[in-house]
């Protein structure tokens, strides 16, 4: 909750010394335009004596997007802060306030996301230019595998803050329209960061590959940062009024690792000559059973994706309704279910919401 506040205010700071300058930014060669949203997001369900039955249930998430580009002659500075975060409160066999437990046997997170990213870029011909971009994403809270209910659930941590987090930073070829872009890059430098021993020690290390010498009783074995060296890929389109009222903003990212075969080890050849899989695989999987990929099979099974849509629909000024849906595919991700399965996020409800800008530039 602190890095909550202490985020939130140096968010309303920035915002504040962006309108502050607004007036002398507009006396250099450049402009800003800035818009900072936030909301919040609230659904209930109540069920008693209901012959259809149901399970109670309140969810509550805030959400920050924020939006601040600098526009030069020369070049273009854009940065994009998307923050949320959210609990989920569930009666989870419809008991009542004064039973054992209480109305509400489990809270459990329901969003969590820091996601920020600062790019600058050079228009050179009919759209096409240079792009420099560096990304950041984490969380706020710890993640947790539940198993049971009431006073027979069992937690297990899988993630917290900075455990994991991707640093990307990529220096791209760019092709930008109003409303969509799309950058390219070859060389891309993508950080995975793990700084909690516990879950390193239980292998949830999320591809942070780890030295010779490790030893799960001894945090010095611990290695918690892996640097990829890949190609990358960013398609963004953001359309306002797609319909009236209608915002559509969409997201696709893929990155290939080119150190992941050798660090796969795919087929048992590679074993036999000493070069193991730096990865584990879930219980019951083997890497015979993936060896039997085709070429081009193996390189999209390699590949990073993630993937994300929403949907916000003003009713007035300040509220809206929204969907979201994000996918992801990571086959350095095995902490919850079998390895290397897609992940997936939906979201849709109400939410209040309030927005400053300034003029586009």
């Amino acid at each position: 909750m602190k890095r909550i506040l202490i985020l939130c205010a140096a968010l309303a700071l920035a915002g504040a010394a962006t309108a502050q300058d607004e007036a002398d930014s507009k006396l250099s060669a450049g402009t800003w335009s800035t818009s900072s949203t936030p909301a919040l997001k609230a659904s209930e369900f109540m069920f008693n004596n209901w012959s259809k039955t149901g399970n109670s249930q309140i969810d509550v998430t805030g959400t920050f997007f924020g939006n601040y580009k600098y526009t030069h002659p020369k070049f273009v500075w854009d940065n994009v802060v998307d923050l949320a975060y959210g609990y989920a409160w569930q009666d989870l066999d419809n008991s009542t306030a004064d039973s054992v437990g209480g109305l509400f046997e489990t809270r459990r997170k329901s969003n969590d996301k820091i996601d920020l990213t600062s790019a600058i870029s050079w228009n050179a011909y009919k759209g096409w230019g240079a792009s420099f971009s560096a990304n950041l994403k984490t969380q706020f809270g710890a993640g947790y595998e539940y198993e049971g209910i009431g006073v027979n659930q069992t937690e297990t941590k899988v993630s917290r803050f900075f455990a994991p987090a991707y640093l990307t930073t990529a220096l791209s070829f760019e092709y930008k329209k109003t409303d969509w872009s799309v950058s390219l890059s070859f060389l891309t430098g993508k950080t995975t960061f793990v700084y909690d021993d516990s879950l390193i020690a239980a292998d949830r290390t999320y591809g942070v590959i780890q030295p010779d010498n490790f030893d799960p009783t001894d945090p010095k074995t611990f290695s918690h940062a892996y640097f990829a060296l890949g190609s990358y890929i960013k398609a963004q389109y953001l359309k306002k009024d797609l319909l009236p009222s209608l915002d559509l903003y969409a997201r696709v990212e893929l990155f290939y690792d080119y150190k992941k075969p050798g660090n796969m080890a795919w087929n048992s050849d590679a074993t036999a000559m000493g070069a193991e899989s730096k990865y584990l695989l879930a219980e019951g999987e083997t890497w015979n059973d993936l060896s039997a990929y085709k070429w081009l099979k193996k390189r999209a099974f390699e590949t990073d994706l993630d993937f994300e849509v929403k949907l916000d629909y003003r009713f007035s000024e300040h509220i809206a309704a929204n969907f979201a849906l994000n996918l992801k595919w990571d086959t350095d991700f095995s902490g919850i279910g079998k390895w290397g399965h897609w992940q997936v996020y939906q979201m849709a409800g109400l939410q209040v919401f309030f927005s400053w800008k300034t003029p586009k530039a």
